[in-house]
C-alpha cells in the first residue's frame, strides 16, 4: 500500500456503495459494521468468537476510558492495544471528545482543551486534540479520530456555528501534531512501535448537528484540511430520527467519493441500512451488546424481549434465519429461563447473537449491491421487520 490505508469501490447501486478497505492487519468488506470493543474487549464476546465465526475484520477502541483505566503508560508498556489485547486484525479509535462533552457537569471546556472529572472516581485530567494524537498512537490504532466537540442534537444555528468553528481549529491541531508523531514516534520510544512511522490513517469529522448549512460548511471546511476518510458525528444525540436521515441524506453523497465514509455511533439496523443507502461505509454502535446485556434480540423477524413470558416453553431458536452458534444450538426457552435465573450466560449469548446480526446483515447489504438488488434487498428487509412489530408484545 502506497499509505496507511487503501480504499476501493468495487460496485455502487444508487448511492450505496461496496468495497474494500486495506490496512496493514486487515482486508475489510464495505459497508462494515464495527463492533465496540470500549475497554479493549467487546463486551461480553470473546476475540475468538469475532475472528473464526463472525469473521469481524475491524473493532472500535474507546480512547477516553482507556486513557483512564488501564491507562497508556499500560498500555505503552504492553506494546500496544493490539498486542495487550491479543486483537490482531484492524483497530479504529474515537477521539474521546464524544465521551468527555457527555459528562456535562464533570468538564471544563476551553480553546486549549477540556478538563474534566473521571467517572470512576472524580480525578481531574485533561484532553486537547494533542494529547488525543498522543493517546492513539500510544494505543497504536490502524485508524485515529480527530478531537472534536459533538454539540447536542438540539443545539442551535449560532451555538453549532461557534462549536463548529471550535471543531474545524482542533481538527487542524490534531493533523499537525498527528503528522509529528508519525515522522518522528519510533525513534523516540514513546510510543507503541504498532501505531507510528506513517502506519496509522487520519480521520476528520464533520459536524453541525441538524443544520444543513452548517453541516455543509464543516464538510468543506474539513476537505480543505485533508484526511484519510471522513466521519459523520453528532447524530443520534437527542434529535428526531427524521432530522438524522435528513442529515444523511444532505451530507453523504457530498463526501468524497474516493474515501472512506464514516457514520459514528448510530444505530440500528433500519438505520445501517438508510445510511448506507446515502453512501455511507462504516459504522460502530455500543446497541448489539448493550440490549444483549438487557435481554433484547435483533432479529430478521423484530426486535425480541427474552423477557417476555410467551417465550418459557418456545423451542424455536432466537432467529430461525440466523447461522449463529447460538440460534443453532438453543432454544428461546432455555435462554428465557437462564435471563430469568440471573445466569451470566444469557447476556453473553444474546450478545452473541445481536453482534452476529448485524454483521450478517451487512454481508447481505454488500451482496445486494454488487449484485444491484439493494434498492429490493431494503425494501424486504424493512418490511419483514415492520410485519414482525408485534414480535415483542
Amino acid at each position: 500500500m502506497a499509505g496507511p490505508i487503501e480504499f476501493n469501490i468495487d460496485a455502487r447501486d444508487g448511492e450505496a456503495r461496496s468495497g474494500t478497505l486495506r490496512t496493514r492487519r486487515s482486508v475489510i468488506e464495505t459497508p462494515v459494521f464495527m463492533p465496540v470493543g470500549t475497554q479493549g474487549a467487546v463486551k461480553g464476546i470473546r476475540f475468538e468468537w469475532l475472528e473464526n465465526e463472525m469473521d469481524s475484520r475491524i473493532i472500535l477502541g474507546n480512547t477516553y476510558h482507556l486513557f483512564l483505566r488501564p491507562g497508556v503508560d499500560t498500555i505503552r508498556q504492553m506494546g500496544g492495544l493490539h498486542k495487550f489485547s491479543t486483537w490482531n486484525r484492524s483497530i479504529l479509535t474515537d477521539s474521546g471528545g464524544f465521551q468527555v462533552f457527555s459528562l456535562t457537569d464533570l468538564r471544563k471546556m476551553t480553546e486549549e482543551g477540556v478538563e474534566f472529572r473521571s467517572h470512576l472516581d472524580g480525578s481531574k485530567h485533561f484532553i486537547s486534540p494533542e494529547v488525543s494524537m498522543d493517546i492513539q498512537a500510544a494505543l497504536g490504532s490502524e485508524i485515529v479520530m480527530v478531537f472534536d466537540e459533538c454539540p447536542p442534537g438540539d443545539a442551535g444555528h449560532e451555538a453549532t456555528k461557534t462549536s463548529l468553528e471550535l471543531t474545524a481549529r482542533w481538527a487542524l491541531r490534531s493533523k499537525d501534531k498527528f503528522e509529528e508523531l508519525q515522522a518522528t514516534g519510533a525513534d523516540t520510544g514513546k510510543h507503541a512501535a504498532d501505531g507510528l512511522n506513517g502506519e496509522q490513517a487520519l480521520f476528520g469529522i464533520v459536524q453541525g448537528a441538524g443544520h444543513l448549512d452548517l453541516r455543509t460548511e464543516s464538510l468543506d471546511r474539513t476537505v480543505d484540511v485533508g484526511f484519510d476518510g471522513y466521519a459523520i458525528g453528532g447524530l443520534s444525540v437527542g434529535e428526531e430520527k427524521s432530522v438524522m436521515y435528513e442529515v444523511l441524506g444532505h451530507i453523504a453523497p457530498k463526501m468524497p467519493a474516493d474515501a472512506p465514509r464514516y457514520l459514528m455511533g448510530v444505530g440500528t439496523p433500519e438505520d445501517l441500512l438508510e445510511a448506507v443507502s446515502c453512501g455511507v461505509d462504516m459504522f460502530d454502535c455500543v446497541i448489539p451488546t448493550r440490549n444483549g446485556r438487557t435481554g433484547s434480540a435483533f432479529t430478521s423477524n423484530g426486535k425480541l424481549n427474552i423477557r417476555n413470558a410467551k417465550f418459557a416453553r418456545d423451542d424455536r431458536p432466537l432467529d430461525p434465519d440466523c447461522s449463529c452458534s447460538v440460534c443453532r444450538r438453543y432454544s428461546l426457552g432455555y435462554l428465557r429461563h437462564l435471563y430469568q435465573a440471573g445466569e451470566m450466560n444469557a447476556s453473553i449469548m444474546i450478545s452473541h447473537h445481536n453482534v452476529a446480526f448485524f454483521l450478517e446483515t451487512m454481508r447481505r447489504v454488500r451482496e445486494s449491491i454488487r449484485t444491484g438488488t439493494f434498492a429490493a434487498f431494503k425494501a424486504e428487509f424493512l418490511a419483514n421487520l415492520s410485519r414482525n412489530a408485534s414480535f415483542d408484545v
